[in-house]
């Protein structure tokens, strides 16, 4: 999304009704709607509107608190953001136990090479703790004895600490879909296989199991479908006939922390949109990594290809 967009996400309870009130309010106020997208999952309703709010005839401040009355009317949560909100982007990385994508993201922040500033983790385990502290980020561990999160305690650190990307750095647990449409396209996860390839847990296991030659990961958008999302970066490894689970990690999760971080520069840099589930890269995308390294190209056969019949035909 263009950074000239203002973005307006709606969540509650579904009704009757809904769009019509919001984009009632919108229209009065002047705001032109370019993009609206509906949906609702085990009852929870979800509308994203993205909206150019530069000829509206009141300010952001009275725009911002007519669609919070509209909300408490409703009984919706209604997020606004505007460009300007956007200028410093603040990002919470949700963690379990590994440390390997957190390490990843923290070298690039400390670096000054990420593009936001990683303002909270947030863990179902205590972990990750003292590398959060290393780097003197605030850690919360919302899980219980079985880490099990508590998804009301998430959002309330989540709306605390401003986030404008969530970030799923080997985050053991299913968000369901009260925090996923609160932030649409705004949850990076890395998953160890090739999606559509081995969904779900224990993937690298799955990929032995099932005997491929080629593994990998993939960088992905959350959806309210289990690893479905859309894809942004991916990396492949070799499997050798003998590996075993601890060689895939070993193999894997280096790849897993590369294409996690290049996807979140995407993101930040405003170089991927998504549109009917698939992501789109723009004029940029030759800054980027989105798949295998160009060096494969050299090694690559490039032929045979068809068309050999047609060029003796035509002789």
């Amino acid at each position: 999304m263009t950074t000239d967009i203002t973005e307006i996400t709606v969540v509650g309870d579904d009704d009757t009704g809904l769009i019509a009130r919001v984009t009632t309010l919108l229209f009065e106020r002047g705001c032109n709607i370019e993009d609206l997208d509906q949906a609702v999952r085990d009852g929870v309703f979800r509308m994203y509107l993205a909206v150019d709010t530069a000829g509206m005839v009141c300010t952001e401040g009275k725009l911002r608190s007519d669609l919070d009355d509209l909300g408490d009317d409703l009984g919706l949560d209604v997020q606004a953001r505007f460009p300007a909100d956007r200028d410093n982007q603040q990002i919470a990385v949700l963690v379990t136990k590994e440390s390997h994508c957190l390490e990843a993201l923290f070298e690039a922040w400390a670096n000054d090479t990420l593009g936001a500033d990683i303002s909270v983790v947030i863990g179902n385990h205590d972990d990750l703790e003292p590398l959060a502290a290393h780097y003197d980020v605030p850690f919360h561990d919302i899980g219980n004895d079985n880490g099990a999160q508590n998804e009301d305690q998430l959002l309330e650190l989540l709306a605390e600490y401003d986030a404008d990307l969530i970030v799923l750095a080997r985050y053991m647990r299913i968000l369901s879909p009260n925090v996923v449409f609160r932030y649409e396209d705004r949850i990076i996860n890395v998953h160890p296989s090739l999606l559509p390839a081995f969904p779900g847990a224990e993937a690298y296991r799955q990929a032995i199991e099932e005997g491929v030659r080629v593994a990998g990961v993939t960088a992905h958008y959350v959806t309210t479908d289990l690893d479905q999302g859309p894809v942004i970066t991916q990396r492949a490894f070799d499997v050798p006939d003998d590996a075993d689970l601890e060689m895939m990690k070993e193999r894997g999760q280096p790849l897993e922390a590369d294409a996690l971080l290049e996807a979140v520069r995407l993101h930040l840099n405003g170089d991927v949109s998504v549109h009917r589930g698939r992501t789109t890269v723009r004029e940029n995308g030759d800054a980027y990594q989105l798949g295998l390294p160009g060096e494969i190209d050299d090694v690559n056969p490039d032929r045979p290809v068809d068309g050999i019949t047609k060029a003796l035909t035509d002789d």
